[in-house]
């Protein structure tokens, strides 16, 4: 039996059906559990429950193992899709970026400063001009640069380090390459990227100075799992920033900084916090 109280994280994903929360909070209840944060959603289009709880051990609370061991009985019964997550384990989060720095040095400040609750094992570019900002924050630097004829051979340097350095998470911080389908597929739920919300409105280069050209009113970005479809996985975030006639190219790509780097911190902590749930095309974010 567990000496100390520990931090858990239930997540579900299950058909919908009468007697569900039921189950899980006296299941809790009697292995000497108790919760603390719990949120749940029934999807009345795809007929799928989705429900996160948070809870802490108690005197007579078993070891993860067996609380898991214990619970996957009930898990079969709902035909459950589930995990126990360790609430004080902090994730590991690769990110990895070109040369547009915003996303980056945002993500790194929420981390220095505890904000974020992650640990940062490394930082992957294809080219050598962050390095010196990795350095000051301590974070090992790799640079594999990529062509496409390299690109294969890039990808599996990749690959080795998410594996080598136990990877959780990949954060495509303004990585400006396309995954291979292949990536993509070994790194599902387990990659998010950040983009501007005129795609595909406005593909290409220079989407803002596509966006000023057209008037636009509103920007945003949109932060999604990648997936072998472009631009097309599900998403997680998204924020928008209402401008006007006034407003230059420059302010556009200011502004547009400003969001994109809100909506991807926001999705990298819920991510990290186990509130995100893949429901097929589509996420469930339990706030």
């Amino acid at each position: 039996m567990s000496e100390q109280k520990q931090l858990h994280i239930l997540t579900i994903s299950c058909p919908d059906t009468t007697g569900i929360v039921a189950a899980v909070s006296g299941f809790l209840a009697d292995q000497d559990a108790f919760i603390t944060e719990s949120s749940h959603f029934g999807d009345l289009v795809s007929k799928r429950f989705f429900m996160r709880t948070v809870f802490t051990s108690g005197a007579f609370t078993p070891e993860a193992g067996e609380l898991a061991k214990k619970f996957s009985r009930i898990a079969e019964k709902f035909q459950m899709v589930w995990g126990i997550h360790d609430g004080n384990r902090k994730e590991r989060v690769m990110l990895m970026v070109s040369k547009f720095d915003h996303c980056l040095n945002d993500l790194l400040y929420r981390y220095r400063t505890g904000e974020l609750n992650v640990e940062i094992p490394a930082i992957v570019s294809n080219h050598p001009n962050l390095k010196s900002l990795a350095e000051w924050h301590e974070i090992p630097f790799y640079h594999l640069p990529v062509t496409k004829d390299t690109k294969e051979e890039q990808e599996a340097e990749v690959w080795k380090l998410f594996e080598e350095l136990d990877v959780d998470l990949v954060v495509l911080a303004r990585y400006m390459q396309v995954l291979s389908g292949r990536m993509c597929d070994k790194l599902r739920g387990k990659c998010i990227n950040i983009h501007h919300s005129f795609l595909p409105s406005f593909k290409g280069a220079k989407p803002y100075h596509q966006a000023h050209e057209r008037g636009v009113k509103i920007i945003g970005a949109t932060a999604h799992y990648v997936t072998s479809n472009l631009d097309e996985g599900p998403i997680i975030e998204q924020a928008v920033e209402r401008v006007d006639h006034t407003y230059s190219p420059e302010k556009l790509v200011a502004v547009g900084r400003d969001t994109e780097n809100m909506v991807l911190s926001r999705a990298v902590r819920y991510h990290v916090e186990h509130r995100v749930l893949l429901n097929g095309t589509k996420t469930v974010v339990l706030k």
